[in-house]
């Protein structure tokens, strides 16, 4: 199983390996589910709109999807490449740099 290293922008300079094809895969649909948002969107929001486009194979009926939105979540944020609104419930957002990763 190939392993990508990710980043925790709560943890600045630590770094963890995890499954490279899930982590992918739940990039690429978190990507494009926030790059056609007009505004922020919140975790459960996040959740209900990549739910149905993950592949079934990597995460039958959704299984372990929060765990890999929050991680995907924290990598590209600290990245730079997604940010969270300063009000509650926090909301996420494709940055401009975001093509570049």
């Amino acid at each position: 199983m190939d392993k990508i290293t990710v980043e925790n922008v709560n943890q600045p300079g630590s770094t963890t390996r995890v499954n490279a094809e899930k982590y992918l895969a739940m990039r690429d649909v978190m990507v494009t589910v926030l790059k056609d948002q007009a505004a922020p969107l919140d975790t459960k929001a996040i959740k209900e709109q990549v739910k149905p486009l993950l592949p079934q194979d990597l995460f039958p009926g959704g299984a372990t999807s929060v765990w890999w939105i929050k991680c995907v979540q924290l990598d590209l944020e600290a990245k730079g490449q997604l940010a969270r609104t300063k009000d509650k419930p926090l909301r996420f957002y494709l940055t401009k740099d975001h093509d570049n990763g």
